[in-house]
């Protein structure tokens, strides 16, 4: 059974969308099952943490919010920025060294196109270190038989507990891994439980929501509005979560659709007993510059 996000305009239901939710209790048992969530899934940018802790395993040096911008789909304000120079100066590279596509900064203070402006820069920079750390060749490091890609592949096994289906190119150019959402479920757990370098991620993210996305981003207000609570946010409608007692979950929207990520996500922690700010629960609808609608979770549907 899927679930069915409306979009509302002026009291006219205009669009849909569907969605697949998994959300499990503290012990890891399902609580909430929506769709096909079993099924091969591209978690895209949810798998930074994932990325990240393979990183660290294998020598990448940071902590607090470099850290957390290592898991980063950011979004390109000063803060942000400087953070990646630093990560970079910190293993003698500068900015030329990046492999990840230019591309505008999302906040409206930075001008211009440029690789470091792009939202995966602060990932790329902390492989560019990891590479540094291991005397690992710098210009390929996103081949996926690059040392560096073939350990995050190995990390992302053992926390998801699938050998991954197929392996594509993530918009960043970096190698993406296809799992399940069951998988990503499983793996997020792991970051509050785990312990070790799991933990110094969650801690990471938990004390700098705004280094993993922005300062206006839904996913850092869900992180300041739950305590114990981290959400990474993944491209084509992902996202996965996972609070520090082992309440976990994943949403997917079947189109790809972001608008309608967050107001599943909400409702994905509420069946955890986790209550979001109210305002995230619907996504505002405009017309004219004003509020005429809004995109809201209906009803599943068969």
């Amino acid at each position: 059974m899927s679930l069915v996000v409306e979009v509302v305009r002026s009291g006219f239901v205009e669009s849909t969308h569907r969605a697949r939710m998994l959300t499990v209790d503290a012990a890891g048992t399902p609580v909430r099952v929506h769709g096909p969530v079993d099924a091969i899934a591209s978690p895209r940018s949810s798998m930074k943490p994932l990325q990240a802790l393979g990183m660290l395993r294998h020598g990448l040096d940071l902590d607090g919010e470099l850290l957390a911008l290592a898991c980063a789909s950011h979004a390109g304000e000063v803060f942000h920025v400087e953070g990646v120079k630093r990560i970079l100066v910190g293993a003698g590279l500068d900015e030329g060294a990046l492999r990840c596509p230019e591309d505008y900064a999302e906040d409206r203070a930075a001008s211009g196109k440029a690789r470091i402006f792009m939202n995966c820069s602060g990932k790329h920079a902390a492989m560019l270190a990891t590479c540094a750390a291991n005397d690992w060749a710098l210009e390929t490091y996103l081949d996926p038989g690059h040392p560096l890609q073939r350990a995050i592949r190995g990390t992302v096994e053992e926390l998801t507990g699938e050998r991954v289906a197929a392996t594509g190119v993530d918009g960043c150019g970096a190698p993406l891994f296809f799992v399940s959402m069951v998988g990503v479920t499983r793996a997020f757990r792991a970051f509050p439980l785990g312990g070790g370098e799991e933990r110094r991620i969650f801690d990471a993210m938990r004390a700098h929501p705004e280094w993993t996305s922005g300062t206006r981003r839904p996913e850092a207000a869900l992180m300041r509005a739950i305590p114990g609570l981290m959400v990474k946010a993944g491209a084509e409608g992902f996202d996965a979560f996972v609070h520090e007692d082992g309440r976990a979950g994943t949403v997917k929207i079947e189109d790809g659709s972001s608008r309608a990520r967050v107001p599943v996500t909400v409702a994905a922690l509420r069946t955890l007993g986790l209550t979001a700010p109210g305002d995230l629960a619907t996504t505002p609808l405009l017309g004219g510059g004003h509020p005429v609608g809004e995109v809201r979770l209906a009803l599943a549907d068969s």
